[in-house]
């Protein structure tokens, strides 16, 4: 029931706020916003308004987190670090599709275990990342790459 009532919380903050220009003082209020349903937050959250966010429960954002315009946030069990950057048009897809012989629509989407982007991470313009998938930190992820695994700090 949670879930369901963090979806349609999502819908209503980018319905209510998606004219407000993308001035720093009214993306950290449209991040307050999300940030009193999500399952933890710090201050200081900066979110443009064109992003989309499924569902609040079960994000986990740091203090100076700063989300471009475009980005799209599917799914739950997202832990974001301290001080992290997401490029715009991102996808963070929580979940993936299932495949039952005849097609992907029939199953409900599947985690492939906890997205985590560490403290400091940069995370270029047009990137996917996948759940499962893990990000050291102080690392830059290029534009337009795909992440669908756990990168290590060597």
């Amino acid at each position: 029931m949670k879930n369901k009532i963090s979806i349609i919380y999502s819908w209503l903050v980018r319905l209510l706020t998606i004219w407000m220009p993308n001035h720093p003082i009214l993306r950290s209020f449209r991040g307050f916003l999300y940030s009193l349903m999500m399952k933890e937050i710090n201050t200081d959250l900066e979110i443009s308004s064109s992003v989309i966010i499924t569902s609040l429960t079960g994000l986990k954002f740091g203090k100076g987190v700063r989300i471009a315009h475009n980005v799209v946030i599917i799914g739950t069990d997202i832990t974001i670090g301290k001080r992290v950057i997401i490029g715009p048009n991102t996808v963070l897809s929580g979940g993936n599709h299932q495949f039952n012989g005849l097609d992907f629509r029939s199953l409900p989407s599947k985690s492939q275990g906890s997205m985590i982007i560490e403290d400091g991470t940069w995370i270029g313009a047009n990137c996917t990342i996948l759940s499962g998938a893990k990000l050291p930190k102080y690392s830059i992820l290029a534009a337009g790459a795909v992440l669908n695994k756990q990168i290590t700090e060597e």
